[in-house]
């Protein structure tokens, strides 16, 4: 999802933040513990002749975050060679059959899950994800963390939700082999008592190992107002995040698990999802007047009787499912083909008032298909499904499932202008979503950098591919004649908070110091990669990449394996690992600087010299008339001479200094008579001196000359010159000037 700060109303929640909440009813630091010692404690004592006793399995830690370790080579079944009966190891089965209530917003449901147990031991209770219970109450872990998180920034998702706009999903009946379940809700990341986002369902008959497991699921899901992701607005149904999910069973040896375990995170409001791969069969009945989109591929016509139409979608290798169901939308059909790709047919669901975003969406969504499908690896999926939520829903744009996702509306989109890049970007964006959280299948809950922040980069790739910047132009420039603009990448550097960085990269969603702070994940991560790439060649960086997805699609890497993919490719360990142990794990921030240019003529030496076997009497005054003689002769030998130029050597010394992590550097100094010479400081000295003696002096000095390192927090003490030069301030302004003028354009537009 594109996470922009723009916020409405703030609420205050009834609990100001989960801590205080553990605190009062005394939670213990780890979940997983503390279910085992409740299941231990329910069960009865064991004779002494029986079996060792059994032991639950714990949850994924509640301070995960980015692993060190790389996955075992087997992990997930090892790479997909594109041979095997089905694209991923379909792990979950889904089939549901939902109907929605139009008036009230509420989708009742009946699912079958399956579900297999890859592990080596017996499961004797499972988890579900049950999302919508996030917006049913300020008690959530969602609203609780808002409060927290949003005090001193803004973001996205504080909308205040009133009477009838609340959501909630209810479990009405589970079952397995026709005995009714029993369920409870857990917290495994320690999160308040009154969040039920999470459900622990204790199975009748264990799954023995490798063994199936089917449930019965009767289920209500109440859509909230849109606050963020999902919900509705006026006839307008986003239906994400929508029915009982379960977690996935993690086995030693992926994504830095040393033990089988349970990752089955509560809905936190900064992350997404994490899901297995399997396969969807859905039906949804809706009003007769109302069109449908949903993830994969529709099955034969749909079935109309009594005012109502049952739409029916299937699709495979994809591991969630959403759909919209909205009353006066139009559709705009496309289609692609690529090399080792399906014909793609591609739709695009648009209101009336956003009719002129429908063409530029479609066309976006295309391109992207063929960048990204050249770039990394074939689009597999027969469809692409864009969706532009209506006037007020905003919050619902912006948002990525498999095969289908949101964009953004415009009423107008006027070519080479801001409209015309912010609807490029977003839908570049949420198809980018489609390969790095839809195809890679990261862990959105613990390692958002790798979706969010990777696929901003690729974003950027791609929009530099096409040579399209941000056109800072507004009306009141183009009649001065002023034409600004901005590159992507330059403009991801400067909402990446490079000064004073909180968090690492690496880091889950929710254990950040404020929204702002995971915010920078997208433009640091864009940054930080972008960097990496001028460091390692934007060729083997691709090469790196393509060769990422090709081990890892349909399975779920973490960011070791992705350190270990880039080491294999460049084979530049030092670098590779310099930028993730500074970034990825770390806070480092970079700022070299110019500090100082001094320079002085290198004049005969005063005082007494020894010539021919003897002291001269070292007269001073005598030295001084014959240095201005030189003087004099030269200048008139060289009437158009440049100051700082002369009779003389001159020595000049450059003295830079580093605040930072060390990066290597490219120093540039340019002397008098316009020559210039260049040369790398890279060590790890906190400041360094270069001297330069030559028949001019140094009159500038610049780190970076080419401007590839983009995560120096202060590019402007870069360079220094000996004279004032008013010039770079002027471009300055006048470029902030411009993106002033073209920031609130464009919130008139929106």
């Amino acid at each position: 999802m594109g996470r922009q700060d723009r916020g409405e109303l703030q609420m205050k929640p009834i609990v100001t933040g989960w801590l205080g909440v553990l605190a009062l009813c005394g939670a213990v630091a780890m979940p997983g513990l503390l279910h085992a010692q409740v299941a231990q404690a329910a069960a009865p004592a064991p004779a002494a002749s029986a079996a060792p006793a059994y032991t639950p399995i714990p949850f994924a830690p509640a301070n995960a975050a980015a692993p060190r370790t790389a996955s075992a080579p087997n992990a997930w079944g090892g790479p997909r060679t594109g041979t095997e009966p089905t694209l991923s190891d379909r792990v979950v089965d889904y089939r549901i059959d939902a109907a929605l209530d139009a008036a009230k917003h509420a989708v009742s449901g009946k699912e079958q899950l399956t579900w297999r147990n890859r592990s080596d031991r017996e499961v004797r209770s499972i988890y579900v994800h049950l999302y919508l219970n996030a917006f049913q109450n300020e008690g959530s872990t969602f609203f609780t963390e808002r409060e927290v998180l949003t005090a001193h920034s803004g973001s996205r998702g504080e909308a205040k939700l009133e009477k009838g706009q609340w959501g909630w999903i209810d479990l009405k009946q589970v079952s397995q082999n026709g005995s009714a379940l029993k369920w409870s809700f857990v917290h495994p990341d320690g999160g308040p008592k009154t969040d039920q986002t999470v459900a622990r369902i204790d199975l009748a008959q264990p799954v023995p190992a490798g063994g199936t497991l089917t449930l019965d699921i009767d289920f209500l899901s109440q859509l909230p107002r849109v606050v963020e992701r999902t919900g509705w607005w006026g006839d307008f149904n986003l239906v994400a995040q929508w029915f009982p999910k379960i977690g996935v069973l993690e086995l030693p040896g992926e994504r830095g698990a040393t033990q089988v375990r349970w990752n089955v995170h509560e809905f936190h409001f900064n992350s997404e999802f994490y899901a297995d791969f399997g396969r969807f069969d859905v039906t949804m009945t809706v009003p007769s007047d109302y069109t449908v989109g949903a993830v994969g591929e529709q099955q034969g016509a749909p079935v109309t009787a009594n005012g109502k139409t049952t739409y029916h979608y299937v699709q495979g290798d994809v591991h969630d499912f959403a759909w919209v169901a909205a009353k006066g939308y139009k559709v705009l059909d496309g289609s692609w083909q690529g090399p080792g790709s399906p014909k793609v047919a591609v739709r695009v669901l648009y209101p009336p008032e956003y009719a002129a975003s429908a063409q530029p969406v479609l066309k976006a969504s295309t391109d992207s298909l063929s960048y990204f499908s050249d770039t990394l690896g074939p689009y597999p999926y027969r469809t692409l499904t864009a969706v532009v939520p209506p006037y007020n829903a905003s919050e619902a744009g912006g948002m990525e499932y498999p095969t289908f996702f949101t964009a953004e509306g415009y009423k107008e989109v006027t070519p080479g202008t801001l409209s015309q890049y912010a609807i490029d970007f977003v839908t570049i964006h949420e198809f980018g979503h489609g390969y790095f959280y839809g195809l890679l299948a990261s862990n959105e809950f613990e390692e958002p950098m790798l979706d969010e922040g990777l696929n901003e980069y690729w974003d950027q790739r791609m929009l530099r591919a096409r040579d399209q910047g941000i056109d800072l132009t507004t009306p009141g420039l183009r009649r001065l004649g002023l034409a600004p603009s901005i590159s992507g990448f330059a403009m991801e550097r400067l909402t990446a908070g490079l000064k004073h960085p909180y968090d690492p990269l690496g880091e889950n969603a929710w254990d950040r110091y404020s929204s702002s702070s995971y915010g920078t994940v997208y433009a640091r991560t864009a940054t930080a990669m972008h960097d990496l790439e001028e460091r390692l060649g934007k060729d083997v960086t691709e090469r790196a990449f393509r060769e990422y997805y090709r081990r890892w699609h349909f399975r779920h890497p973490s960011a070791a394996d992705l350190r270990a993919t880039l080491i294999d490719v460049s084979g530049d360990a030092r670098t590779v690992n310099e930028v993730f142990d500074q970034y990825v794990y770390g806070t480092a921030r970079i700022d070299d600087r110019i500090a100082s240019i001094d320079s002085e003529e290198v004049l005969p030496p005063a005082g007494s010299m020894i010539v021919n076997g003897k002291h001269t009497d070292g007269d001073s005054k005598a030295l001084d008339e014959q240095v201005d003689k030189q003087r004099k002769d030269w200048a008139k030998a060289h009437p158009n001479a440049k100051p700082g130029t002369g009779p003389f050597p001159w020595h000049s010394t450059v003295s830079v200094v580093r605040d930072g992590a060390p990066v290597p550097q490219t120093l540039r100094v340019t002397f008098a008579d316009g020559s210039h010479q260049e040369l790398r400081w890279n060590d790890d000295r906190r400041w360094a001196r270069f001297d330069f003696t030559g028949p001019a002096k140094v009159v500038s000095a610049e780190l970076d000359p080419r401007q590839k390192i983009y995560l120096d927090a202060d590019k402007l003490n870069d360079s220094r010159t000996t004279e004032p030069d008013g010039s770079a301030s002027r471009r300055w302004s006048a470029d902030f000037a411009a993106l002033v003028q073209a920031f609130f354009s464009l919130l008139v537009s929106l």
